[in-house]
């Protein structure tokens, strides 16, 4: 059986979707695996990036919660790192902007004084029938969200990364399956796949690790807010499983490369896509 149909505007609103997505909220039990640490979530407040600052906060992190304009979003999921006993930080902003993304670093710093985990996961897509149908300024939107953001982020996180820290990067099954209505998209999600991969190669050596996680279809926000009905109906039952994933069925992932049970792993992808295949 599908999920209802459902339409919302971009960036979507997870208090608005039928049924809520299942972030962890009532089911992830922490067991001290990221006690102290201080983690950056970009596109926290809702989807997979809640499930994560829910987990990381029950794993005993304090949670920088980085997103666009969802403030009640945003407010309940700062709600839940409270009630876990950890501090949570929002910070508003459209990481499209290069200045945004620094300012996310320097919030992290000033709250806390450094940083050990950044998550990269805030992402735009749109579904289009065809290239023409792609306006410019859409192509450039998705790329520099995607794709530019995590550079910037990256690139103002690092002086201030000490040995141990993780960089985990969110791609897509869509980088190796694309469908082809969510061509900027598919295309942005190879980039990060790739930057990560580079990445952990240039700063393996002073010990930091960079990791991507890629999901396949889940049910976030993303989906009502920029598929067609249809498609929201029939999400997930084309994959192996035969239904979409839930953002908590990622955060153990995230839980994993961000902490010290990870800690060889670095330079990978792992697929989270309910049995379809990344090779």
């Amino acid at each position: 059986m599908g999920l209802p149909s459902q339409q919302q505007r971009p960036p979507g609103t997870q208090s608005e979707m039928t049924p809520r997505p299942d972030c962890g909220e009532e089911s992830y039990r922490g067991s001290g695996r990221l006690t102290d640490k201080v983690a950056v979530i970009t596109g926290g407040d809702s989807g997979i990036g809640r499930a994560v600052a829910i987990a990381f906060a029950r794993e005993g992190a304090d949670v920088v919660i980085s997103y666009l304009d969802e403030d009640g979003d945003a407010e309940d999921t700062a709600r839940l790192v409270e009630e876990a006993g950890r501090k949570a930080v929002l910070v508003r902003g459209d990481l499209s902007e290069a200045a945004a993304c620094r300012r996310v670093v320097d919030e992290a710093m000033g709250a806390f004084g450094r940083i050990d985990v950044l998550v990269g996961n805030a992402a735009y897509q749109m579904t289009r029938e065809s290239l023409e149908e792609i306006p410019d300024e859409e192509w450039d939107h998705t790329w520099r969200t995607n794709v530019s953001a995590l550079f910037h982020l990256c690139k103002a996180a690092l002086p201030h990364l000490r040995e141990g820290a993780s960089i985990i990067a969110t791609t897509s099954v869509n980088s190796d399956m694309p469908p082809p209505q969510l061509l900027p998209y598919n295309a942005t999600k190879a980039a990060i796949a790739n930057f990560a991969g580079s990445l952990a190669q240039l700063v393996g050596p002073r010990g930091i690790r960079v990791n991507s996680v890629a999901p396949g279809p889940i049910w976030t926000p993303l989906i009502p807010s920029t598929m067609p009905a249809d498609q929201v109906e029939s999400l997930g039952q084309d994959v192996p499983l035969g239904r979409p994933g839930q953002p908590a069925e990622l955060a153990p992932v995230y839980v994993l490369l961000a902490g010290g049970e990870g800690s060889y792993v670095s330079g990978a992808r792992i697929a989270v896509t309910g049995g379809q295949p990344i090779l």
